[in-house]
């Protein structure tokens, strides 16, 4: 949430703060502390992990997103620039879309390429953010693990406000990638290379 971090867990953690739930309006004051303080990370913790986080769902409008991580054969991450920030191929599901359709459709969209392969499923990260009429969104994306290894047709989705596609090697992608990025976007890169041991 604006970039800081809500964790909920069932024990607490070495947190800036950390709040025992004990009913709804426990959320809802983190929620405002998160808003409206300086606080940059927080936890929410309990017993009942699985009714917090239903309880927690109901702030929120919640919008599901899929996206991926795209590997060609040289090892490099696509990624895209879109209001001067780095960011990976992602995009609202669409009805009746799968997450995988979802994923493969909207990086083709938003980078021009063909033939996207989808590998397997990597992890779902979670962002708020209020809309102009003061409603609260909780935004799912599922993430993907792609190859690609075609032609590069790029062509930046200029209606989305991409500027820019292009291939980052690992040390592109710490030395220009994430500093201007989205913390969501790192934890997701950081995950994948995990999960390969890179």
């Amino acid at each position: 949430m604006n970039e800081k971090k809500l964790l909920v867990s069932k024990h607490p953690e070495e947190l800036e703060k950390s709040i025992g739930y004990e009913s709804f309006t426990t959320l809802e004051i983190a929620l405002d502390i998160l808003e409206n303080t300086s606080v940059k990370e927080l936890n929410v913790f309990g017993e009942n992990i699985d009714e917090i986080w239903k309880e927690f769902q109901k702030l929120f409008r919640i919008i599901e997103a899929a996206g991926g991580i795209v590997s060609n054969p040289e090892g490099e991450i696509l990624f895209i620039k879109r209001l001067g920030k780095w960011d990976l191929p992602k995009g609202k599901m669409e009805k009746g879309e799968s997450q995988e359709e979802s994923a493969v459709r909207e990086i083709e969209e938003e980078t021009g390429l063909k033939d996207v392969e989808l590998v397997q499923f990597i992890n779902t990260t979670y962002h708020i953010y209020v809309e102009r009429n003061g409603e609260k969104i909780l935004k799912c994306t599922h993430w993907f693990e792609m190859n690609f290894s075609g032609e590069d047709t790029f062509k930046p989705q200029a209606e989305e406000g991409i500027t820019e596609v292009a291939w980052k090697k690992r040390q592109q992608i710490e030395n220009e990638v994430f500093p201007s990025t989205f913390k969501n976007i790192k934890l997701i890169v950081k995950d994948f290379w995990n999960s390969k041991n890179l």
